[in-house]
């Protein structure tokens, strides 16, 4: 790892089915240092499976920018595809605003 900031991003695609897409735009909209259940995420976009929003969440290619560490399950942490000691570590960072 090194320090310093991070680079520019000019240009990314997320390649995924419509609903996948749908998902993680949806994501997007969620604030830094903010949390959605799956299910408050499901409802949001007219979808009535929860489980079906966490396999499009697990299916994000670009965590950094599609933040779906921000969804969370109704009990707890949730998965991650990333490990859930990033996402803990990445929900830290944004409630102490070091992410911001």
């Amino acid at each position: 790892v090194t320090a310093g900031p991070m680079p520019a991003i000019v240009r990314s695609r997320a390649v995924g089915t419509a609903f996948q897409l749908k998902v993680w735009q949806a994501v997007r909209r969620i604030p830094s240092g903010q949390r959605q259940t799956y299910g408050q995420l499901a409802k949001s976009i007219g979808c009535g499976s929860a489980r079906a929003v966490g396999v499009a969440l697990g299916a994000n290619p670009l965590a950094g920018l599609i933040p779906c560490h921000r969804v969370v399950a109704a009990a707890g942490l949730g998965g991650f595809a990333w490990g859930s000691d990033r996402k803990r570590a990445w929900l830290r960072a944004e409630t102490d605003g070091a992410a911001r």
